[in-house]
């Protein structure tokens, strides 16, 4: 069954608490993967979670539809909404698959990927394609896009994620803030984060970083929520328990969801 997350921005305005509608909240349970709601009226800013596998992910968030690293094929996204805009953070095959984007893409969305990726992209998507590059913004259909650097710190692991290569994103809309790390370690451009919402965090060994390193650069740009991905590495699957272990020991205000990204997995 698919695991689908609804979670809805909090107050408006300030000014405007008087008239906030009355809401039902639930808490998801990081280790039994329950399902974490939050609901009022105001769908404009609704913001919905479907982990499709490791780094791929569908958020359906304020009438639109946003694909992360979308891999796996037609058949992967054969349940979910067409996509608005689609990022792509790298040029590895976990993240970029040419044949599943042609096969998911519709002929208006936005294909956001840092040049690298544009490179290995066929003519034939040319004009859906927008180059953001590290640190730059843009905007795309109500979204503020910025692109934030993603890459290795452990000398030993320099050769699989380069400076400059790959983005992570920060998405707003709103005024939440939404960040996918993609591939990295706990770069200063992490910890350095402000205000963000919602963050998706890799951690799996060699190619990224431990869930301790994981755990240290979220406590230090604390976001409100933070969804352990991408934690699938050579050794099987990091421990997201011990690293939800670590940043509620540290702040316990910070909520830790898992999703589960290896439903599928042999």
């Amino acid at each position: 069954m698919k695991t689908k997350i609804l979670i809805i921005a909090l107050a408006v305005a300030i000014g405007s608490c008087k008239n906030e509608t009355k809401k039902e909240s639930t808490v998801a349970n990081a280790e039994s993967n329950e399902v974490a709601t939050t609901t009022e009226q105001d769908t404009s800013r609704s913001f919905e979670i479907h982990p499709i596998s490791h780094a791929t992910m569908v958020l359906e968030w304020a009438g639109n539809v946003l694909y992360v690293d979308p891999v796996g094929g037609a058949e992967a996204f054969a349940n979910q909404p067409e996509p608005n805009l689609i990022f792509i953070t790298d040029i590895h095959g976990d993240h970029l698959n040419v044949e599943t984007l042609e096969a998911i893409k519709t002929p208006n969305a936005k294909i956001i990927v840092p040049q690298a990726v544009a490179d290995k992209l066929p003519e034939s998507l040319n004009s859906q394609v927008v180059i953001l590059n590290n640190g730059e913004i843009q905007e795309f259909m109500g979204f503020s896009v910025e692109a934030i650097p993603m890459y290795n710190l452990r000398e030993e692991a320099l050769k699989f994620h380069e400076k400059g290569r790959g983005n992570g994103y920060v998405i707003e809309n709103k005024g939440k803030r939404v960040y996918v790390s993609g591939d990295t370690e706990d770069i200063p451009e992490m910890r350095s984060l402000k205000n963000i919402d919602v963050a998706f965090v890799c951690m799996n060994l060699p190619y990224t970083m431990t869930v301790e390193s994981a755990a240290s650069a979220v406590l230090d740009f604390q976001p409100k929520t933070v969804y352990p991905y991408h934690y699938r590495g050579t050794d099987g699957l990091s421990n997201v328990g011990k690293f939800k272990e670590l940043v509620n020991e540290g702040n316990s205000t910070i909520t830790v969801n898992q999703l589960d990204w290896y439903k599928n997995a042999n």
